[in-house]
């Protein structure tokens, strides 16, 4: 395959690894030995070790990538450019975040009026030397007076909540630590806001946040007070009998509600109650005299569907649902009649109901993905009647910024070869008025020199899976290209397209085709595609990846030792599941931070909420599942058992960063000592030449927040690998 023995040539030795045979789990009468167990532990000195070694080899065969330097150079050049976010309106300001082109984190903007001049609100590059603390989430208060903001630390999903008064930019004392997977959302008093957290870890202010791998358990609401301690905020809920579950509470547009969501996975689904704030004789304060949580009501108490607000007119709320209706609809009910619900919206034939804003009084701005791609509407609020389409390009809105008591909305568009647009649309008119207000540029792009096509590709099953492919125009089909074919498949999650410097850079410079696979698992079709891709039917996925690398190569695109297949995080572990699968069929695989371990990923971090789209291996039934497809326990040496000595792995890269507390680094670290040992270390001459190896970042994490540089070198050093073995040449 691709590399022609670039370890040989290299001169390159796998470091000694250390199994311990001893470790041996029961699985239901199943014995299942887990030698690397021990690597498990991130502290260990031993792992340490074993992590120093490794990135000094995979820096050895970086620095021989012989197009390293000119990835990285013309990368940094594309990636000079001028970027924003949607803004968005808060009492009379706008707030947007603006990066000027290689800026490590985006600037916190403020205007008073849209053609005023814009003064810096938070600029998160003051706040470390090396660019890793981010500005996660923020939020404005009703009045504008106050902002809160949530920095995380090297790419971890912890956060802490800081507060700024905004007039004069002068910090407020307020800090709350261990809050995870949060929201913030003001009362309409200006007095506080809810949030969610964690109980701190006993390990406490010593922890360094994102390098553990302890289970989050126990969610919980607190309401905060400005400028009191963390320690006087209110606890508004709490449920120890599900520690598992998650919770997240936001205050409704008109300031009266609180809604509070709860989930006990990542299925599109939820618990809804909600809390009348006008009814508390006493306020929220009046819970400190008490000592109770809030006085919430159930509107509904299963986990059979997903309830989504879009607006309410006093306790009249509509939301958006998949209850009966997979590909999502509107519905509305009025609180003093919880059992009655009607259809506002139906759920369309084919197409997904992806999103529903209430803007401009008595409006909707809907959006739908049709195929992969998105269509937006403005409806009517009472009826859902169509009332103006709204053109736009085939591509992706990557965000909608407006309310209810707004004429103005504000829409963000990408496309793979359209980097960024940002549209002013004004309702007041007869007819929706769209203008650009933000247009993103970038020197040396010209977007006619390259053509994206839409093809959809035969299953196994014979299911047509929609592939996206970009390429320069008019290349001859003749299976010359270098090809990379990149995938999700799972959790809901819809790949649409988007914009890529690298991919760009790619396609340009290495002459690559790229491709987008929409598998199975996914949400571009709503539920029942997404269901078809998760548990019992997780193999759709790689039978679908699998289809869609076999139509590039029949269609004359590509050719197998040409091919490399990419994925992150459930992509990880799509592509490390495919290689296991079909070594043959790929010249390259780059899986980051994947999950490999399918039968111990529940046990770290917030892995156990991966268990409605995975099963869990604690459940014989769920654990025949799994078995069959997880990565690290299905490692063949295909020269055993694809016939013939002349198969072997391709070139793998795996990627992984030591603060990643979404997967824990142990997944790819466990999967790479087990390719190293039974494919290459573990035979005295084995055939298996192609490399088998990991970039491991430092200070980073699941890909959040990661400064502009790191973003750079990770491109070059994984692209400069993939050319390096599939045999690339630069082309000028």
């Amino acid at each position: 395959m691709g590399s022609l023995s670039v370890l040989e040539d290299l001169h390159l030795q796998y470091p000694p690894v250390r199994r311990d045979d001893s470790v041996v789990d029961d699985y239901h009468g199943v014995r299942i030995p887990d030698p690397y167990r021990w690597l498990e532990d991130p502290d260990a000195d031993e792992v340490k070790d074993f992590v120093e070694k490794q990135a000094t080899l995979t820096e050895v065969l970086i620095q021989s990538c012989e197009t390293r330097e000119k990835l990285k150079n013309q990368i940094l050049a594309l990636f000079d450019h001028p970027r924003y976010d949607t803004p968005s309106k808060q009492a009379d300001k706008y707030f947007y975040s603006h990066n000027t082109g290689l800026q490590a984190q985006s600037i916190l903007y403020m205007l008073d009026d849209l053609e005023g001049k814009p003064e810096v609100l938070l600029d998160p590059n003051s706040l470390s030397k090396d660019g890793t603390v981010a500005l996660s989430i923020s939020s404005v208060s009703e009045d504008a007076k106050f902002l809160a903001y949530g920095l995380s630390s090297s790419g971890s999903d912890w956060v802490t909540i800081k507060v700024m008064r905004i007039e004069d930019k002068i910090a407020e004392p307020d800090s709350l630590s261990w809050v995870k997977f949060s929201s913030i959302s003001w009362t309409h008093d200006n007095k506080g806001f809810f949030y969610s957290r964690y109980p701190a870890p006993k390990e406490g202010e010593q922890l360094d946040a994102g390098t553990e791998t302890n289970i989050n358990v126990n969610h919980e609401v607190y309401y905060h007070f400005l400028g009191t301690d963390q320690s006087q905020d209110i606890l508004c809920w709490k449920d120890p009998e599900h520690p598992k579950w998650s919770f997240s509470a936001e205050v409704t547009e008109d300031g009266k509600y609180l809604l509070l969501s709860i989930g006990e996975g990542c299925d599109p689904v939820n618990k809804l109650y909600y809390c009348d704030l006008s009814a508390l004789p006493e306020g929220l304060g009046g819970l400190r005299e008490r000592d109770d949580m809030l006085p919430f009501v159930k509107l509904v108490d299963n986990f059979d569907a997903l309830y989504e607000a879009v607006s309410n007119d006093g306790c009249q709320f509509t939301f958006r649902t998949n209850k009966d209706a997979p590909r999502y609809k509107l519905v509305r009910v009025d609180l003093r009649e919880p059992s009655v619900w009607t259809d506002v919206l139906q759920e369309g034939e084919k197409d997904v109901l992806e999103s529903a804003k209430a803007v401009n009084g008595n409006q909707l701005l809907v959006s739908y993905l049709s195929d992969c791609k998105y269509v937006l509407q403005i409806r009517d609020l009472e009826t859902g009647l169509l009332q103006h389409p709204i053109p736009l390009d085939i591509g992706t809105i990557y965000g909608i910024s407006g309310k209810r008591k707004d004429h103005e909305v504000f829409i963000s568009f990408t496309s793979f070869l359209t980097p960024g647009i940002i549209y002013r649309c004004n309702l007041a008119t007869e007819v929706p008025e769209m203008k650009i207000f933000r247009e993103i540029v970038i020197s040396g792009f010209d977007r006619t020199e390259f053509q994206v096509n839409q093809v959809f590709a035969p299953s196994k099953d014979g299911t047509k899976i929609p592939m996206f492919i970009m390429c320069k125009k008019n290349i001859v089909l003749d299976g010359s290209h270098p090809s990379l074919l990149y995938g999700y498949g799972g959790f809901n999650i819809s790949i649409t397209p988007s914009f890529s410097v690298s991919r760009i850079v790619l396609t340009r410079h290495l002459g690559v085709v790229f491709s987008t696979a929409n598998i199975r698992g996914g949400g571009e079709y709503g539920e029942e595609w997404h269901k078809a891709g998760s548990l019992s039917k997780k193999q759709n996925c790689f039978d679908d990846f699998i289809a869609a690398a076999e139509y590039l190569v029949s269609a004359g695109y590509t050719q197998p030792q040409k091919l490399c297949i990419e994925g992150g995080s459930n992509g990880g572990l799509l592509v490390a599941a495919c290689v296991n699968q079909r070594p043959d069929l790929f010249g390259c695989a780059l899986a980051h931070v994947g999950v490999m371990d399918m039968l111990r990923f529940h046990k770290f971090t917030i892995g156990h909420a991966w268990t409605s789209d995975y099963g869990c291996s604690d459940k014989e039934e769920e654990f025949q599942w799994l078995i069959k497809y997880s990565p690290l326990h299905n490692v063949k040496r295909p020269w055993e058992h694809f016939g013939g000595q002349t198969c072997q792995y391709p070139p793998i890269m795996l990627l992984t960063a030591d603060h990643d507390d979404r997967v824990v680094p142990l997944h790819s670290l466990k999967l790479l000592a087990t390719m190293q040992y039974v494919l290459c270390t573990s035979l005295e001459s084995s055939p298996q030449t192609n490399p088998i190896v990991a970039r491991i970042d430092r200070n980073a994490g699941h890909g959040a927040g990661r400064p502009t540089q790191k973003l750079i070198d990770e491109a070059a050093d994984r692209y400069s690998f993939m050319a390096k073995m599939l045999g690339i040449s630069w082309m000028n």
